[in-house]
């Protein structure tokens, strides 16, 4: 590490990317090849994009408490992942997709898709969500969308493994039918992003990787233990599991994200992605000013 980052050379601890602004930035896609090719310019790693199908509408949803609604914009992260594959090098991290509001064998041909156009440079991150409005538009039962989401990402990596797949359970059912092509990655990496008990012994049981929404300090080690206990019991090693968390970058300066993206580090993440949303950025150069900065601060491209 470096007196004034942490660094992000070939055996840096931490790998760098970003998250995309999509809430503001416009949609069109010459803002969005602007914006992907400066961010691997600077030297960032990863690009991760979050997943909303629908918003829901406070007129109609009254006391509606949701961070996002009808008018927010996503862009759908698979087919936005199409073509960045076409345009970039960077990895592509889904961070996180619903998972189990989706059809499970749709999600795993779209995912199929991503990893081999883009090279082999996907990952795909999941969680259960928390808009049961979405839920009820796609037809998918929002009560149970952690027992499916267990399941889907079993039947997930067979058929990204397995020619023929027969599967029969709760929630599924396939009788010998499979992929083609297979993905590059078999199976492809999956990611789980959640915040309780549940999420963090899933995490352990089956994740390759996770997406913290706490801090560094108690909340973070008591879930830390949560993950390395389940992990044991599945006879798997806690310490493969990767760890992705997010640092803010605004017009305040980069003191505050070197800070975090250290403590992040210390406490083990492998991934660390920098979010320039909620800072007020004047539209794309903006956005692309702070990451210049951030990217700056944090000697993207350095050696330890």
């Amino acid at each position: 590490m470096t007196a004034s980052g942490i660094g992000d050379g070939g055996d840096a601890p931490c790998k760098i990317g970003v998250i995309y602004p999509q809430i503001e930035l416009p949609t069109d896609p010459g803002t969005v090849r602007a914006y992907v090719r400066k961010v691997e310019e600077l030297g960032y790693r990863h690009i991760e994009v979050y997943d909303h199908v629908l918003g829901a509408d406070p007129a109609v949803h009254t006391g509606w408490k949701g961070p996002y609604d009808v008018d927010t914009t996503f862009h759908e992260p698979l087919v936005f992942y199409g073509f960045l594959a076409a345009i970039s090098q960077l990895e592509l991290v889904t961070g996180i997709v619903i998972a189990p509001q989706r059809q499970t064998a749709l999600l795993a041909k779209q995912a199929a898709e991503v990893d081999i156009l883009s090279e082999g440079r996907f990952r795909l991150g999941i969680g259960a969500g928390w808009n049961a409005v979405e839920y009820q538009a796609l037809a998918q039962d929002f009560s149970t969308r952690g027992r499916r989401q267990e399941e889907q990402i079993v039947l997930l990596r067979r058929l990204w493994t397995e020619r023929s797949v027969t599967h029969e359970g709760t929630f599924d059912t396939i009788v010998g039918a499979g992929l083609a092509p297979l993905p590059i990655q078999r199976p492809i990496p999956i990611w789980i992003g959640g915040q309780s008990p549940a999420a963090y012994r899933r995490i352990g049981r089956l994740a390759d990787g996770w997406f913290p929404r706490v801090e560094p300090g108690p909340e973070l080690d008591e879930a830390l233990a949560i993950i390395a206990t389940a992990a044991a019991e599945a006879g798997r090693d806690s310490s493969a599991i990767g760890m992705g968390a997010r640092v803010r970058q605004g017009a305040g300066g980069t003191a505050e994200l070197v800070r975090d993206a250290r403590r992040w580090r210390d406490a083990g993440a492998t991934h660390v992605s920098v979010d320039t949303m909620g800072s007020g950025l004047p539209g794309l150069d903006g956005h692309l000013d702070a990451l210049a900065k951030a990217g700056e601060a944090l000697q993207l491209g350095s050696d330890d």
